[in-house]
């Protein structure tokens, strides 16, 4: 009989690179502050962001991704209609620079599509870019009937279904259906996005 050896574990921080948790109302200033170092001070112009104004966040899919106490990376998806058919909107999903070489994206991608197919999402769309979206399945093969409220790109409206068959029929305009902010949680997310931040 082979005698079983004890194997020590070292509990240093560096050997897990980070950690996706719930986001935190004391991640606010530290999202936005990476939003805006990931997409320009201009990012609320943006036609996607028509679909997050005023709305929350879809329950339970608001993740950041934290390395060493410090926010590096954030992903949010919404409640819409795709034309009709329930669905998801990902974005923003954001990554710190000095940490894109850890897999914060692709862990955020793979733990937010998990947990929405767990929560029983049929169906997620984005405006992103084909190449890096293909990993996770996202394609524009059932979004092409699909438009925004906005200028974009056609090629880069991609879909995943979480449920075979989800995004079939869809056809029109996506459209924000996800739960209203109060508008005093409105007016103080604008005030942070209106407070210069730290890069």
């Amino acid at each position: 009989m082979t005698a079983l050896r004890k194997t020590q574990i070292a509990l240093d921080p560096d050997a897990a690179p980070f950690a996706i948790r719930a986001e935190r109302a004391s991640d606010v200033v530290a999202r936005e502050a990476l939003l805006d170092a990931c997409f320009g001070e201009n990012r609320h112009l943006r036609t996607c962001q028509r679909l997050r104004d005023g709305r929350a966040p879809a329950e339970g899919l608001a993740l950041s991704a934290v390395r060493q106490g410090r926010l590096v990376g954030t992903l949010r998806l919404w409640h819409v209609s795709a034309g009709g058919v329930r669905a998801l909107v990902l974005g923003p999903l954001a990554v710190d620079p000095s940490c894109r070489e850890l897999g914060v994206g692709a862990a955020l991608m793979n733990h937010a599509l998990a947990a929405a197919k767990a929560r029983g999402h049929g169906a997620v769309v984005l405006l992103g870019d084909a190449p890096y979206y293909a990993r996770f399945g996202f394609s524009g093969l059932k979004t092409g009937e699909l438009s925004l409220p906005g200028p974009f790109e056609r090629d880069r409206l991609l879909g995943l279904e979480l449920r075979e068959g989800a995004l079939d029929g869809a056809w029109g305009m996506i459209a924000p259906t996800g739960a209203s902010v109060s508008p005093a949680k409105a007016r103080r997310a604008k005030l942070l996005r209106s407070v210069p931040h730290a890069a």
